[in-house]
């Protein structure tokens, strides 16, 4: 007589229903959807993905395809589209329409360009504003907008007599100095039109303008020429003259000039010293990531009329 053996459930074959719901409910295996793993993890891994892709595609200047870009930063194909597309959506990547490559996009620029604040200008100007003292004599001063005027971030002393001794953060009128022209002709028609509506060309020597139309028309000069000059505009015993500076977009985030005496910085002194500070402007934006700009050192200014 055969002795029957009890099985246990435990010793049961699951059947191919239960061994599915077991697998969904209770897995060990590591979740291959990295998009819900981001999601369980608050997106933060999803962060972490995107800036990869960014930093990566960044590298590449002419262009990454999708294979190699998932490559490099580890990722599932499937998972590297899904999070460059959104990038492309959002502006920050753009991918060419025939070679389906990688590129960065302008809004990465913008955000580029808000991290060149004014402490790190300063950190780029100073040693070119050295020599450019150095090599004209004369004060060298680098100014940016503040409001509807100007204001100096940094200046340096040429080994000359008689250097000027404006202090940093001195803020001085846009329509009187050699500097304010330069960022007054970085504006566009309308942005020109309401500064002159709500600002009075207050005189600060018997040279300022003070008219609308003769500003104007100064204006107009400077983005021809993309030079500016203070003719004992703002102080009587001071001659300046100013160039603008660019960063990587090609915006003039500045003016770089330079400043003497009246009876040193004559017309022929001018004209000679006007090439030292376009070259030391261009170098300045070089810095700032500007392309070729002592090619074109008036593309700037000339976008703006």
């Amino acid at each position: 007589m055969k002795t029957r053996t009890k099985v246990k459930a435990s010793d049961k074959p699951a059947s191919p229903r239960r061994t599915a719901l077991a697998r969904l409910v209770a897995s060990s295996e590591p979740n291959i959807d990295d998009e819900a793993e981001d999601r369980r993890r608050g997106g933060v891994q999803s962060l972490g993905r995107a800036f990869a892709i960014l930093e990566q595609v960044a590298r590449h200047r002419e262009g990454i395809g999708l294979a190699e870009l998932s490559k490099l930063v580890g990722l599932h194909n499937s998972t590297t589209f899904h999070l460059a597309k959104t990038m492309v959506t959002l502006g920050y990547l753009r991918q060419e329409k025939d070679s389906k490559r990688y590129r960065v996009g302008r809004p990465l620029f913008a955000l580029a360009a808000s991290a060149l604040d004014e402490i790190e200008m300063v950190n780029l100007a100073t040693p070119i504003m050295e020599d450019l003292s150095r090599q004209t004599g004369e004060s060298s001063h680098f100014a940016v907008r503040m409001g509807d005027a100007v204001v100096v971030i940094a200046r340096t002393s040429g080994p000359g007599a008689f250097q000027l001794t404006d202090r940093v953060g001195v803020i001085r009128p846009a329509h009187c100095t050699a500097l304010g022209k330069i960022i007054l002709a970085a504006l566009r028609p309308d942005q020109l039109k309401r500064f002159l509506e709500r600002v009075e060309l207050k005189p600060s020597t018997k040279k300022s303008i003070t008219e609308p139309s003769v500003l104007l028309r100064e204006i107009a000069e400077v983005r021809r020429n993309a030079i500016a000059v203070d003719d004992g505009e703002f102080n009587p015993e001071v001659r300046c003259l100013a160039v603008p500076v660019y960063n990587f977009s090609g915006d003039v985030v500045g003016a770089l000039g330079i400043s003497g005496p009246v009876w040193r910085m004559t017309d022929q002194v001018l004209q000679s010293r006007a090439k030292l500070v376009q070259t030391a402007a261009s170098r300045l934006s070089a810095d700032f990531g500007a392309r070729d700009s002592s090619k074109d050192i008036n593309k700037g200014l000339a976008k703006s009329s």
